[in-house]
């Protein structure tokens, strides 16, 4: 008798040390379907407005964050590249703690190559080191252009990018790290004088795998990154935006498999072919919706049909279209969130 109960005890223990590992894996996104909301963490205000709402995104079944901060944080190794109103190491870690306490996995994104400006505005890096700027001395007040991209064959641009990944990753604890790349359409420029003429495919992959390299490679963590640029507008009709245009789509077979791709479409379609692409071609995808519910939706369902392993699950940007207190009630994250428990 006495050993059946030694027995019992033994098994209820394994049990319930199963149980605590497997709540463990799914806080880091592995085991379970990967339920994301993508947002802009740019600012202090953003960052103690998300640590508020995490509990109730992650009743709702959210388990990753992917916060976008940019040049939103205040950076020791290059303090002039700080916005002003940047959040500082205790808010992180702040929303860090909430994070893990309720077992979501937190990712920092940092936008690089492209996405160096936004309207009038250029982005700190260009405005402190000009000589990092893919088109030196063209298009005043961004006139005429969609954003400014830096020089990936800069001789100096990764030192200082590297740097600030480095400090997000300390900061975030982060055991992956996105960097962005999405609608890069400044690459390859005649106004470089070290891209000019060079093949724009060969110089995206180039930038993707010196990133890569430093994440995983230095660091041994994940990196992620948008798709579009890796999808050929001519082959796959996604148009200009959601696909790319001018010839960097061929970098898809020139850098490494274990990048996590983010596969983003926000209109509504009957196919969204690239998430077979990618899967066939060996990526980890992340299919990733918008505001607009009924292509959310359609996106979310056409996934689960390629049911794949490396099909990790949904990520759901938001870009402005939903306040962060109201995201818990984001018709296409509910839809996503449940789709995937």
């Amino acid at each position: 008798m006495k050993i059946k109960c030694v027995l019992l005890i033994i098994c209820l223990l394994s049990t319930a040390v199963q149980a605590n590992d497997k709540s463990a894996v799914s806080a880091r996104g592995i085991k379970e379907p990967w339920r994301g909301v993508h947002l802009g963490i740019g600012n202090k205000k953003a960052v103690e407005q998300l640590t508020s709402v995490v509990p109730r995104l992650a009743g709702l079944g959210v388990n990753v964050i992917v916060g976008e901060i940019n040049y939103g944080y205040q950076y020791k190794s290059h303090p002039e590249l700080a916005r002003d109103n940047a959040c500082n190491a205790k808010q992180i870690k702040n929303l860090l703690a909430v994070c893990r306490r309720h077992r979501v996995r937190l990712i920092p994104q940092f936008q690089c190559l492209g996405h160096q400006s936004w309207s009038k505005n250029t982005a700190p890096l260009l405005i402190n080191y000009p000589e990092f700027d893919e088109t030196p001395g063209k298009y005043p007040d961004n006139e005429g252009i969609y954003c400014r991209s830096w020089c990936p064959l800069h001789p100096e641009v990764n030192k200082v990018a590297f740097a600030l990944m480095d400090e997000l990753i300390e900061v975030f604890e982060a055991d992956a790290l996105h960097v962005g790349l999405d609608e890069v359409f400044l690459i390859g420029e005649d106004a470089c004088t070290r891209c000019k003429g060079k093949d724009k495919a060969t110089l995206f992959a180039k930038a993707v795998n010196d990133y890569y390299k430093h994440i995983a490679g230095k660091h041994k963590i994940e990196m992620l990154m948008w798709g579009d640029r890796l999808i050929d507008a001519k082959i796959i009709n996604y148009g200009k935006w959601e696909a790319s245009a001018n010839d960097t789509a061929k970098a898809v077979d020139l850098i490494s498999k274990n990048i996590i791709i983010c596969d983003w479409h926000y209109e509504l379609r009957k196919e969204y072919e690239s998430v077979p692409m990618f899967l066939k071609k060996g990526f980890r995808v992340w299919p990733s919706s918008w505001k607009k519910t009924d292509a959310a939706m359609a996106f979310v369902d056409y996934s689960k049909r390629h049911g794949n392993a490396r099909m990790l699950g949904h990520l759901n940007t938001t870009w402005g279209a939903v306040k962060i207190n109201e995201l818990p009630t984001f018709k296409p994250l509910r839809y996503a969130t449940e789709s995937f428990k």
